[in-house]
């Protein structure tokens, strides 16, 4: 890993420390529980823990694009062994990274076509949705975020209530999200 990944990953934990409360969370509660962040290479089997994780965040680009490996549904099969029963995945999966106005185009136009299904535009969303068929739900990030999609694995939440539990700037994004489905 370079440098400035290395780097720009630790912003990015730092900023969910002060901007999301994940400061709180990792102090210990008077049940005994806490939230401990390990960060590492998600690829490597080396970094599997005791009893799993109860969620694996994957952020994983090269070169601008999201690397080969996400878009293989072994590699997700072999992710989710890492997790704890019920734990999930949550997905930051790109942009759209095929061109339904070009069949033989292997890279998408920098404009978002408006027929936005995440199944046919996102191959790393694909490879989610054929791991874990009805288990995985979408959102496309607004074009000043850069148009990605995030996925998430496991039933989709009650929106209602996970929109009223997350901070205020995250709330009214959370009803965004949609279930995936391969019909």
């Amino acid at each position: 890993m370079s440098y400035y990944m290395a780097f720009s990953l630790f912003q990015l934990i730092e900023k969910a420390r002060e901007y999301l409360g994940l400061s709180d969370l990792e102090k210990h509660t008077e049940g005994g529980g806490v939230l401990e962040v390990h960060i590492g290479d998600v690829l490597s089997p080396s970094v599997a823990i005791p009893g799993g994780y109860a969620g694996i965040i994957v952020d994983l680009f090269s070169d601008g694009k999201v690397l080969p490996q996400l878009q293989a549904v072994t590699t997700w099969l072999e992710m989710n062994k890492m997790l704890m029963p019920s734990g999930r995945l949550m997905v930051n999966c790109g942009a759209a990274t095929k061109d339904l106005s070009n069949p033989s185009s292997e890279m998408m136009q920098p404009e978002i076509f408006e027929r936005d299904d995440p199944l046919e535009l996102n191959t790393t969303i694909n490879a989610l949705c054929k791991a874990f068929p009805e288990q995985v739900s979408w959102k496309k990030l607004p074009k000043r975020a850069g148009e990605n999609y995030l996925a998430l694995t496991g039933p989709l939440p009650d929106l209602d209530v996970w929109s009223a539990r997350v901070p205020d700037q995250l709330s009214s994004r959370v009803k965004e999200w949609r279930s995936c489905t391969t019909s």
